[in-house]
């Protein structure tokens, strides 16, 4: 039996490391050139690519990079962005995807010639929202918060205070794709480094409640 729990207490930590490894993520939307390196995920951005659906535009796209790994419950996840921004919408950051008509993406996104941050939230249609930022920023973090059937995305400069840019809803009880998402919907492309990738399991919100109630 000592040998059986050592085992086992050993084994299951690995696993879970594992899960979280880059090279295990896949793609959508593969771009040209990209590069896994010291835990860093680095790419060239795909030229004319973007995720939209239809409102204020009018069209739809759904053809940007975006790596991922599929996670279900709940969960927080970060990551830190650096990127050569150029052209007019350049943007990376997070995303969570259930499908091509709901999805969330959230980051750093360059519009006329400024720096902001910015979601977008997909429900058969698109909205846009953005924060202004006063200068320019060689890196950012962006971490979401999946609890229930809302996401909470949060920016820091510095992974240590984070503050509040979006509370946006997200089906629950369904699994999530969930990674890091560029895309240059005006441009030529650009580079950009994603940097400390980590999701983290959350307990399941109502069973914890359920638990609390029904304790002897």
């Amino acid at each position: 039996m000592k040998k059986l729990f050592f085992f086992l207490f050993v084994f299951v930590p690995l696993q879970l490391c594992e899960a979280q490894s880059l090279e295990k993520m896949q793609w959508f939307n593969e771009p040209e050139q990209w590069e896994i390196k010291d835990k860093t995920l680095s790419m060239f951005v795909t030229p004319q690519s973007d995720y939209w659906r239809i409102s204020h535009y009018g069209f739809t796209v759904d053809d940007a990079p975006f790596y991922y790994a599929t996670y279900g419950g709940e969960f927080e996840v970060k990551v830190k962005v650096s990127g050569d921004y150029k052209a007019r919408f350049d943007q990376a950051g997070l995303m969570l995807r259930i499908d091509h008509e709901n999805y969330i993406k959230a980051g750093i996104e360059f519009v006329d010639g400024k720096y902001n941050l910015s979601t977008v939230v997909t429900h058969k249609t698109s909205d846009w929202s953005v924060i202004a930022l006063e200068k320019a920023v060689p890196y950012i973090w962006i971490k979401a918060v999946r609890r229930l059937d809302a996401v909470e995305i949060f920016y820091s400069f510095d992974d240590k205070e984070y503050v509040l840019m979006r509370n946006a809803w997200l089906q629950d009880n369904i699994p999530v794709q969930v990674g890091m998402m560029a895309a240059c919907p005006d441009g030529k492309g650009f580079n950009v480094t994603f940097e400390h990738f980590k999701v983290k399991h959350l307990p399941d919100l109502r069973r914890l409640e359920w638990l609390e109630k029904n304790s002897e």
